[in-house]
């Protein structure tokens, strides 16, 4: 994070936080209004795909036990077969089950009364700083288990990269990135801040956070 509020800034954050979230104290005036991480079932499931990948395995290891036996194998030929390939899926979804552990637990979310923060990466720690400024409008959509994803749309002067954001950024928006917050709690209640916070921040009425998913019909989701 930097000090200049007035520009999207992103550095690598190597230094012990003064905040949870932040690597330098807040100026004076600025105040935090939420900060939080992300589940890290909500991230195996919405951004790693555990689900449909476990599917696809699953079939895939079924195939493999029926063809052994229209290709003239014993029972115990398919057993043995698809206990293998069982095994090797297991070891990947343990590893997808890890990484989507490992994002949740190095990632942080902020919003203070002037910007949104997201620390973010798990090799590679950085800080990215994202001024109300320029921010240009945010959807809401609902995540597994309870939680909500906030998309936010950036000023198109913006230089982001979609390698760097992923997997905090919205999918396939890889010609202008949205840096994403994901696998939020009480997503509804978090899209109320900041959509309060933009206001207050531009004296008029923010753009409204448009909402997608189960709970669109709410109006405290779409308040801003």
């Amino acid at each position: 994070m930097t000090n200049r509020k007035d520009a999207i800034a992103a550095q690598d954050d190597f230094d012990v936080e003064p905040i949870p979230g932040l690597p330098e104290a807040l100026p004076e005036g600025e105040r935090i209004l939420w900060a939080g991480a992300p589940r890290a079932r909500a991230i195996a499931l919405d951004v790693f795909h555990l689900r449909a990948v476990a599917i696809y395995a699953l079939v895939i290891v079924l195939w493999r036990f029926i063809t052994t036996l229209y290709d003239g194998g014993t029972v115990a030929d398919a057993v043995l077969n698809a206990a293998i390939l069982s095994a090797v899926f297991a070891v990947g979804l343990c590893l997808l089950a890890l990484l989507a552990l490992s994002t949740a637990r190095s990632t942080r979310y902020t919003i203070t009364n002037e910007r949104v923060v997201m620390r973010i990466g798990v090799a590679l720690t950085l800080t990215l700083n994202l001024p109300f400024r320029q921010i240009v409008s945010a959807d809401y959509r609902d995540a597994p288990f309870g939680t909500g994803a906030i998309a936010l749309t950036v000023a198109p002067n913006a230089k982001l990269s979609y390698a760097i954001l992923w997997p905090h950024a919205r999918p396939f928006r890889m010609a202008r990135p949205q840096p994403m917050l994901r696998g939020i709690n009480d997503g509804p209640h978090v899209a109320r801040i900041l959509a309060a916070a933009l206001t207050a921040s531009r004296g008029v009425a923010a753009p409204r956070i448009h909402v997608t998913g189960r709970t669109a019909g709410r109006p405290a989701q779409a308040a801003a």
